[in-house]
């Protein structure tokens, strides 16, 4: 759940302050409640269900020391835990700040406000408090690693224990995943958090370019060398280094890996003087530990130099339980960035996915969800409002051998559609028929 679902509480005795935050609040949230009188609080909880409660730290109006707001923020947070408190005052006392939060409100801030920060910190915490518990890792929030089943549980457990530590990492996983999103995550909650989180797609480097991408070069080194250029090794001094689909590079890549590995130093193409490194390496692949056990493929030694620790990152086939949050994330996220206005879902559009194979992971569940924000022309979405891309479904590539009639029709309506980027009126155009009887066969497909 993000900030237009979420249910606020103010309480400020300055009629102007709850007029304020009641005009700037309601159209980013489900319900806005303000009150003058603090001895409603209790009342009101018991009847609403709040996420964040913003309360003034002064209500007597002749003693202005905060005592009142730390008062009634001891009762709030008796009466329920969980909530979030957002204490504001006129007086920017650090010491009452330091206070207050030691005894549990979530923030403080100090009037005249600016709008952004208020808009901000409720975001944040709405945020934090609906995620999943396990989630609540102290992970960095740009990772935005969303998942609450067992197998991501796993992975969270061992991305806690093997952050901190200086340890290789390999990544395993099918493509789509969110092999990246791990890689960035190791770092962020790392000791080296603070230096360069360099990534470079090995797997799609040439063998004439490995070696001066990954090593650098000298001016003068070959015909284009115009002047010195650090290597990604050498980019990353201190920090981590991520090489993506490192399956895929060559035995000769791999010894010259391997060579940098073991001596901690590289040369730059046209030098002859070595240069100390200090990375933190973490390597991912789609491929299974299984090929790269494969010696003809894959050296041995350079798998036990790039995994002190293997990690497994689940096919969303396996996770199945994270597809609702998966799928309110993008939702909320795509309908923000293409101001679409907030969406609600029927039953049957999470249904609907959660049928659906993904053989292109969590990948491919956001591009169809950002598909379907932008195709979208109700408020409402429904699984009629799904289209799946053709190229992550089998049965398009089978259709010339299909000899059943529904298989038939169903696989043209899914090209056509495919075609037309989701256009529901150009495809019941190019299909020869209406609308609404493309929205009866895409609803008797399922698709």
């Amino acid at each position: 759940m993000l900030l237009h679902n979420a249910n606020i509480l103010v309480i400020d005795d300055d009629e102007d302050v709850l007029v304020a935050l009641r005009l700037l609040l309601k159209s980013k949230v489900k319900e806005v409640v303000v009150n003058k009188n603090p001895n409603t609080i209790q009342n009101l909880m018991q009847s609403h269900s709040f996420d964040v409660v913003i309360l003034d730290m002064n209500f007597n109006g002749l003693v202005n020391t905060g005592n009142e707001g730390i008062f009634w923020l001891n009762k709030i947070k008796k009466q329920d835990p969980n909530v979030d408190v957002i204490l504001i005052t006129a007086y920017g006392d650090i010491d009452l700040a330091i206070r207050s939060l030691k005894q549990g409100a979530s923030d403080f801030i100090v009037k005249p406000w600016k709008n952004e920060k208020i808009l901000e910190t409720v975001r944040e915490l709405v945020e934090k408090k609906k995620l999943p518990k396990s989630q609540k890792l102290n992970l960095n929030s740009e990772t935005k690693i969303i998942g609450e089943s067992e197998p991501m549980q796993d992975v969270f457990v061992k991305l806690k224990k093997v952050a901190p530590t200086d340890a290789n990492i390999l990544i395993l996983g099918e493509n789509g995943t969110g092999k990246d999103l791990i890689a960035k995550a190791i770092h962020e909650n790392s000791l080296r958090k603070n230096m360069p989180f360099v990534k470079v797609d090995v797997g799609a480097l040439t063998e004439t370019l490995f070696e001066s991408e990954l090593f650098g070069y000298k001016k003068g080194a070959f015909t284009d060398a115009r002047e010195d250029r650090k290597g990604r090794f050498e980019a990353a001094n201190g920090g981590t280094l991520f090489l993506d689909e490192i399956g895929n590079i060559s035995l000769r890549q791999q010894a010259r890996l391997l060579t940098v590995l073991q001596n901690r130093q590289v040369t730059p193409l046209g030098a002859n003087q070595p240069i100390n490194i200090d990375i933190r390496l973490v390597c991912a692949t789609n491929l299974s530990m299984g090929d790269l056990a494969d010696e003809e493929k894959f050296r041995k030694d350079l798998i036990y130099r790039i995994n002190t620790v293997d990690m497994t990152i689940p096919p969303l086939r396996d996770r199945s339980t994270d597809i609702t949050l998966l799928t309110h994330h993008f939702i909320n996220f795509y309908s923000e960035k293409y101001s679409k206005g907030s969406f609600s879902l029927e039953p049957d559009f999470i249904q609907k996915l959660k049928k659906h194979h993904f053989s292109g992971n969590v990948r491919e569940l956001q591009y169809t969800l950002e598909r379907t924000v932008i195709m979208a022309e109700d408020r409402t979405l429904s699984a009629s409002d799904l289209i799946f891309s053709a190229i992550e479904s089998p049965q398009i590539n089978t259709v010339q051998k299909e000899t059943n009639l529904d298989a038939i029709e169903k696989n043209a309506i899914l090209a056509v559609i495919e075609k037309n980027k989701g256009n529901i009126s150009k495809s019941a155009k190019e299909l020869g028929i209406t609308r609404a009887a493309l929205y009866r066969r895409l609803n008797k497909y399922e698709l």
